[in-house]
């Protein structure tokens, strides 16, 4: 069965293929790999010219691109292909987990809040605190549907305020006829820039952790964050610098990581580090 997703996978792998081969690859070498025919590939090429892709099929050259494809292109690219691959990562777990609590109300959630961010309608919602307590008719300016840290969110203006809630949590949506005024993208987009696991906000903080040589060896092929820089040390350690928009996040991050990770600053992050660090030791200390 051909699929919307299974045409844009293919699509995009001949984007990808085009960069990684430089026209090693001509059509009919394209056509057998994908298991399709001639026309189907020089289709898919026209499609992606539509999409600002400047992607050829050349005698001489094979199948190559004509110009680099934009930054802002490329992270469209790799998000939709990662979405459409990764199908046993934590976004179907956060969905799975969706489901679980809300069943059939998990699709009717998605879709009116989805409605009322195209449409920009304010939402009203039934929202499970921390506590327990349920607030009843939260209204909210719903911005964006996102996954991150296990759990399916929605980003979303309250009181003047931006802030997220747990999709697991909601227990009614029901759109309004009222409009608000859409946040500019790039406002939501500097939010998830600094964003080290899954708060969004405005606050900025510059922090600076040392990893030892061995926790050094696990970090260097990842990248936390898109704006840190990395300094190595002799001993073979690495000092790492970026910015955050949550010591609180960041704090319980750096205490899950045990040994092998210091904070050097700012000295708030290590308080609250050394504090969440003896918390845990007196759950331990009062079993004993």
């Amino acid at each position: 069965m051909i699929t919307l997703s299974s045409v844009l996978k293919r699509q995009i792998e001949l984007v990808g293929l085009a960069i990684a081969n430089r026209g090693e690859w001509k059509v009919p070498d394209l056509a057998y790999a994908f298991g399709c025919d001639d026309l189907t590939i020089k289709r898919d090429m026209r499609a992606l010219r539509t999409q600002k892709i400047d992607i050829h099929s050349e005698k001489h050259r094979g199948v190559v691109l004509e110009s680099r494809p934009t930054a802002d292109l490329l992270r469209e690219l790799v998000g939709q292909y990662l979405g459409i691959c990764a199908l046993a990562t934590a976004r179907d777990r956060a969905t799975a987990l969706l489901v679980k609590r809300h069943r059939e109300r998990s699709l009717a959630f998605v879709v009116l809040l989805q409605r009322c961010i195209d449409n920009t309608l304010i939402a009203r919602i039934d929202y499970a605190k921390e506590s327990e307590e349920v607030e009843r008719d939260r209204q909210i300016e719903p911005l964006l549907l996102f996954s991150s840290d296990g759990q399916w969110r929605v980003l979303a203006v309250n009181e003047g305020k931006i802030k997220q809630y747990l999709l697991a949590k909601i227990l009614r949506v029901t759109p309004t006829t009222m409009r608000f005024r859409r946040v500019p993208q790039e406002q939501i987009d500097e939010m998830f820039r600094h964003s080290f696991r899954s708060w969004t906000g405005t606050a900025r903080f510059a922090v600076k952790l040392r990893f030892t040589p061995t926790w050094a060896a696990r970090m260097r092929p990842r990248q936390l964050m898109e704006t840190e820089t990395v300094t190595e040390e002799p001993d073979g350690a690495i000092v790492l610098e970026t910015i955050v928009n949550s010591l609180e996040e960041m704090a319980a991050w750096v205490v899950s990581r045990g040994e092998g990770v210091t904070v050097l600053e700012p000295e708030k992050l290590r308080v609250m580090v050394i504090d969440l660090a003896r918390g845990a030791l007196r759950n331990y200390a009062e079993r004993t």
